[in-house]
C-alpha cells in the first residue's frame, strides 16, 4: 500500500497490524507511540520516591496506585508499538536504559518537595489528557484501543493532582507560598509539554496526513491555556509574568514562543541535559538490578500445557 492510498482513503483512518502499511508509516508511529510509552514510564520512576514521602496514608495509598497505572501504560504502549513490527518491547527498553529513547520534556527535571507533585498530577496529567483524549482517534487501531484506558485512568490521576492542589493552596501560608514557586518553576515546562511550535515540528505534518496525530502542537498548547489558566487561578495561583500570556483576537490563550527556553528544550530532546541525564542512569540501575529475574525467566523451560515447572508441581 502506498502511502497516497492511506492518506486518501476514505472514512475513518483505521489500520491494523494485518494491514499493508509503508514502511515510512510503521516507523513514524513508532517512534511516536515509542516516545508515548518511554514518558509514561519515565513519569512513574520520577514520581515514585513520592509514594513513602506522601503526607498521610490516603495520599500513600493514591501515589502507589498512581504509579503503578503509569507503569501499566507504558506496557500498553510498548505492545501497541511492537504491534507495528519495527522493534520489540525489549528493544524499546534497552533504548530507555542506554539514553538512546526519548521521552517527555518534563520528566527530565527532577522532583524535590511535595507541592511539586501538584505540578505533574494535575497541570502535566492535565496537559497529557488534551493530547490523549484525541489519540482515541488515531490511525494505528492498537494504539487508539490503549489510550482508552489509558484516558479512563488519567482522568482519575488529574483529579488526584487537582485534589492536591486544593489542599495545598486552602492550607497554612507556607505551603500556599511553596505551590506558588513550584508553579513558577514549572510553568514554562508544562507549556512546552505539548513540543515545539509548529513551524519548528519535524514529525507533525506526515503524522496529521496519515493519521496519527489529530491536533497540532500549537492547537493543543492553546486548548490547554483555555481551560488551565482558569483553573489555575481559582485555586489562588498566580500566573507568572515569563513566558507572556496573552489573548488573541479570537479570545484564546497565546503564549510569546520566544519566552520560553527551546534551545534548552531541543537539548532536552536529545537526552543531553544533566537532570534528564541522570534520570536516564536512575532508569537503568533500575534495569540491570532486576536483569536476573528475566534471565530465570528466558532459562525456564515451560512444559506444553503451559505451567511453570513449579505450578506444575
Amino acid at each position: 500500500m502506498h502511502i497516497e492510498t492511506v492518506k486518501d482513503r476514505a472514512g475513518p483512518r483505521e489500520f491494523s497490524p494485518t494491514d499493508d502499511l509503508p514502511e515510512k508509516y510503521r516507523e513514524a508511529a513508532t517512534r511516536m507511540i515509542e516516545f508515548h510509552a518511554n514518558s509514561e514510564i519515565m513519569g512513574a520512576y520520577l514520581e515514585r520516591p513520592f509514594i513513602r514521602q506522601a503526607p498521610s496514608i490516603d495520599r500513600k495509598l493514591a501515589f502507589s496506585a498512581k504509579v503503578q497505572d503509569e507503569i501499566g501504560h507504558g506496557q500498553l504502549l510498548y505492545r501497541a508499538a511492537e504491534s507495528l513490527g519495527v522493534k520489540t518491547r525489549k528493544e524499546m527498553l534497552d533504548d530507555l536504559a542506554n539514553g538512546d529513547g526519548k521521552f517527555l520534556n518534563c520528566f527530565h527535571y527532577p522532583m524535590e518537595g511535595w507541592p511539586e507533585t501538584a505540578m505533574i498530577a494535575f497541570f502535566v496529567d492535565g496537559a497529557a489528557m488534551r493530547r490523549q483524549a484525541t489519540l482515541r482517534r488515531t490511525s494505528w487501531e492498537p494504539y487508539a484501543h490503549a489510550m482508552d484506558k489509558v484516558c479512563f485512568e488519567e482522568g482519575f490521576h488529574v483529579k488526584h493532582g487537582e485534589d492536591i492542589l486544593a489542599t495545598l493552596m486552602s492550607g497554612s501560608r507556607k505551603e500556599q507560598q511553596k505551590t506558588q514557586e513550584a508553579f513558577e518553576t514549572w510553568w514554562p515546562r508544562i507549556i512546552q509539554f505539548f513540543g515545539p511550535t509548529d513551524d519548528q515540528s519535524k514529525h507533525h505534518d506526515f503524522a496529521a496526513d496519515v493519521g496519527l496525530k489529530q491536533k497540532s502542537n500549537d492547537e493543543l498548547r492553546t486548548a490547554f491555556l483555555n481551560q488551565y489558566i482558569p483553573k489555575a487561578q481559582q485555586y489562588g495561583l498566580e500566573i507568572p509574568d515569563e513566558p507572556r500570556i496573552r489573548k488573541n483576537d479570537e479570545g484564546d490563550y497565546e503564549v510569546v514562543e520566544d519566552d520560553l527556553d527551546w534551545a534548552e528544550f531541543f537539548t532536552i530532546a536529545k537526552n543531553e541535559y544533566e537532570p534528564g541525564v541522570g534520570q536516564i542512569e536512575g532508569r537503568n540501575a533500575a534495569q540491570e538490578a532486576v536483569e536476573w529475574v528475566r534471565e530465570t525467566i528466558d532459562g525456564t523451560d515451560v512444559p506444553s500445557g503451559g505451567q511453570t515447572p513449579q505450578a506444575a508441581d
